[in-house]
């Protein structure tokens, strides 16, 4: 009886590490790629669903934001109205008009100037600074505001003025906060650049001349209150490196063994309430 022939096993083929390798990769890429097609599909899906809310919202307003035209051929043309296209070219100014014609610059530069007077590099974060310069800017700005609202949004929204008039009368109270501000020197400095000899009123000098001159000044006033900040906790420094010199730890970072005693300091004086009532009482609140 003889034995069945002996089959050889199917050799598997041995694929290199570097073919694996490359493989998942490209896997990983394939994935990568249809998840983001899928977020950008998702992404234009939700933009064109609130596209036709306010294109059905601009027409219960009476202003439509798309415009058909029918060519003398019989196709059909969508085109933006000028009206929209303003409007939406106007929301990009909204973080510049934020930071710029509010207390939101000397509220953040103070901030910036006490954690590094402090020695803190991170903390706290860039985010906490953020929003506290915001919540900080919407306390102050809150009577600026209701002026505005009670001047121009109520009688805009009732249609009692038109848009024109709505923006001219919203001007008035920001232009008298940002003047309340202002340094005459700073306004005299632009209004000569901008070839204005002279106003009988510095409520007639324009926007453009009124905004940079604000901004100077709110720049020069933050670095007179950082510099205020900076004193006490520089002599701390002083300080602590004159001992450690005494005591001939040269190699000992000064910046490590002031930290504790800088923190202790404005705990112990109540610092965040120090210099959140300094801010707020700079631009007069709680002053009368």
């Amino acid at each position: 009886m003889t034995a069945p022939p002996l089959t050889k096993a199917p050799k598997k083929t041995a694929y290199p590490a570097n073919s694996r390798v490359k493989r998942n990769a490209i896997e990983n890429l394939l994935i990568r790629l249809f998840s983001v097609k899928g977020f950008i599909f998702l992404f234009l899906l939700l933009v064109a669903f609130f596209a036709s809310q306010t294109v059905l919202a601009a027409d219960d307003l009476g202003m439509s934001a798309l415009k058909l035209t029918t060519n003398p051929d019989g196709s059909q043309e969508y085109t933006v109205t000028l009206q929209i296209l303003m409007f939406m070219t106007a929301l990009g100014f909204i973080p510049a008009a934020i930071i710029m014609m509010t207390s939101f610059t000397r509220i953040v530069v103070i901030m910036a100037i006490l954690r590094q007077a402090i020695g803190l590099q991170q903390t706290p974060s860039n985010q906490v600074v953020i929003g506290l310069t915001l919540f900080m800017t919407m306390f102050i700005m809150t009577p600026v505001y209701n002026e505005i609202n009670q001047r121009a949004i109520e009688p805009y929204l009732a249609d009692q003025m038109t848009s024109v008039q709505a923006m001219e009368s919203a001007k008035i109270p920001l232009r008298a906060f940002m003047l309340e501000q202002t340094r005459i020197k700073d306004l005299e400095t632009l209004a000569n650049m901008a070839g204005i000899v002279a106003v009988d009123e510095p409520t007639d000098l324009p926007m453009t001349v009124i905004i940079p001159a604000f901004i100077i000044s709110e720049l020069k006033t933050a670095f007179q209150i950082g510099f205020m900040l900076f004193i006490p906790f520089l002599i701390i420094d002083l300080v602590v490196a004159s001992i450690l010199m005494a005591m001939g730890m040269m190699m000992l970072s000064p910046m490590i063994v002031s930290l504790p005693f800088k923190l202790m300091l404005f705990v112990l004086v109540d610092g965040w309430n120090l210099v959140i009532g300094t801010i707020a009482t700079s631009y007069g609140m709680g002053s009368g």
